[in-house]
């Protein structure tokens, strides 16, 4: 008896669903149709289906070398890099959008260094073009340098400065780690998997297996996919419409455009300072100079990148802005009886008149303090404190040094 029931309610759904199917199919018309009379334009671009789009036909090379798809697992990889790069369309799309901005910068470099062109697509799989991208192994920057070797080709790290992350200077130490890559193993796919297991763990297994063809090497699967990934990027970045990437001009990033200008800084100076003779604001200038690590640029002379047409007047500028911050630099010196204690931060307010330095509130080191109960007391975060003075967690207070727990606003 249960079971009649079942099927008589199962039977009035399913009736109920016939009658409802054909009134959505309807509704669904009618918001297209209406769509279509709002002069609203439907897109119709076709994305050809993923087996399509992995088939290979004729030759295939890179950096001048022909690819021997021919070999059953060569092609196996192959197709599996591309099926799972265009899985993640959104993904592609950045790729070829954030393209348009920086590869012009990386051409003219690799030519300058009489490099193939396609090597910018390896800076691509190493951090899909973005400065700040970095690895659970310390690897950071655009080219995914790490520290011992970003030091080896003169890119500088330490704590104020990381030139890893900075698109002209990683550009040209990867242009002379990748040209001494080609001279020690004479061969562009494996100079690449040098470049991302390392050059002597390569130069072992190759001496092992004595197999001295990338595609017929066995590596660590990362590498055995590496040089796949970065020919599939190229493939489908240089022919985005054969697989369903549809551009208009307008959609693409514009290239970046600078000045680049040549500071000494004869003391700290916030980077804030920087912005006001470049007619700028903060954001810009860190994000035209993700190399810089906080707010401040440290004592010496620097290579600044400012929007592009700034130039001619920047020099004027920037001098007068370090002389009213030495004006008040020199104040606050006196104010702390010439204590050698680092000055606190001094406000984009406070920079406008001296007195405003003075209404500041500041809390006097005591024996015992730290910067945590003093942080607690005041009702500020740690690294609001931090910021407020320009300290950084390692920095070291004493007796008599002033505080600012309450910046004039």
């Amino acid at each position: 008896m249960k079971s009649i029931c079942n099927i008589v309610i199962l039977t009035i759904t399913l009736s109920a669903l016939a009658l409802t199917l054909p009134i959505l199919l309807v509704k669904a018309d009618d918001l297209s149709s209406n769509l279509n009379k709002s002069g609203v334009t439907i897109p119709n671009e076709t994305i050809p289906s993923l087996i399509k789009s992995s088939k290979y036909t004729g030759s295939l090379d890179f950096c001048g070398s022909k690819i021997p798809i021919e070999i059953h697992d060569v092609r196996e990889r192959l197709e599996r890099e591309m099926l799972l790069i265009l899985w993640d369309r959104a993904q592609v799309i950045l790729w070829i959008k954030r393209a348009s901005q920086y590869f012009p910068h990386m051409e003219s470099i690799l030519k300058e260094y009489g490099l193939p062109s396609d090597l910018k697509y390896v800076a691509v799989i190493e951090s899909g073009l973005r400065a700040h991208a970095g690895s659970h192994k310390g690897a950071m920057g655009t080219w995914q340098f790490m520290p011992a070797t970003g030091d080896e080709y003169g890119l500088r790290v330490d704590d104020n400065i990381d030139a890893r992350k900075n698109l002209i200077e990683s550009t040209r130490a990867a242009c002379t780690y990748l040209k001494k890559l080609y001279t020690r193993f004479n061969s562009w796919p494996l100079a690449l998997a040098a470049y991302n297991m390392g050059q002597n763990g390569l130069a072992k297994e190759m001496a092992f297996q004595e197999v001295y063809d990338y595609y017929k090497l066995y590596l660590p699967q990362e590498t055995q996919r590496y040089v796949f990934r970065v020919i599939v990027a190229r493939e489908i970045m240089e022919n985005p419409a054969k697989y369903g990437f549809h551009f208009s001009r307008e959609d693409y990033y514009p290239t970046l455009n600078f000045d680049r200008v040549a500071i000494d800084c004869p003391t700290k100076i916030p980077i804030t300072m920087i912005a006001r003779a470049a007619k700028s604001y903060f954001k810009e200038i860190k994000d035209l100079n993700p190399e810089i690590k906080g707010y401040y640029l440290e004592r010496g002379r620097y290579s600044i990148l400012i929007p592009a047409g700034r130039e001619k007047m920047f020099y004027q500028e920037f001098a007068k802005e370090l002389s009213k911050y030495q004006e008040i630099y020199n104040k606050q010196s006196l104010q702390q009886n010439q204590q050698s204690a680092p000055l606190p931060l001094v406000s984009n307010k406070s920079q406008n008149s001296i007195k405003e330095i003075d209404k500041n509130q500041f809390h006097v080191v005591k024996v015992g303090d730290s910067l945590t109960g003093i942080a607690q007391k005041y009702g500020l975060s740690f690294e609001r404190l931090l910021q407020l003075n320009n300290l950084t967690k390692k920095s070291l207070i004493h007796p008599g040094q002033r505080l600012i727990v309450r910046p004039n606003r």
